[in-house]
């Protein structure tokens, strides 16, 4: 389970270090410029891949799996970073394009980010929980 989300977000945070070169190039977005849409790539490699490389290590040790926490932990996390991801692309295309946000968008990215902050929460319990047995 983990190993495959660790895949899906490799190919997922490698497509859009792709796509934001490619986007912005084709819509003249002057290179060097910093919005939304660049950090997509870094937030799904470093939350998805290197977060989720980091539990897979406590996995082995701990045996996190093996509580009733741990699917709670790992859906609520990968929502939260799906979500956030999509947040950041979406306002980020809207930036390349010059359009303007919503504050719908930034209530989506924020959802995104509350879930993040529960899986966290989840995941430090889990530890709290092995590393005291």
């Amino acid at each position: 389970m983990l190993l495959g989300a660790v895949t899906a977000y490799t190919l997922v945070g490698l497509a859009a270090g792709l796509f934001y070169r490619e986007f912005t190039k084709l819509n003249g977005y002057t290179e060097g410029m910093h919005g939304q849409l660049g950090l997509a790539h870094t937030h799904i490699l470093t939350l998805g891949v290197i977060v989720l490389l980091i539990v897979m290590a406590l996995e082995k040790v701990f045996d996190l799996s093996g509580s009733r926490l741990f699917r709670w932990f790992f859906w609520i996390y990968n929502a939260g970073v799906v979500i956030s991801a999509a947040g950041l692309v979406w306002h980020g295309m809207l930036q390349v394009l010059g359009e303007e946000s919503s504050k719908m968008i930034a209530g989506i990215a924020g959802t995104g980010h509350m879930l993040l902050g529960a899986g966290f929460v989840l995941l430090l319990l889990m530890l709290r929980k092995a590393v005291s047995r």
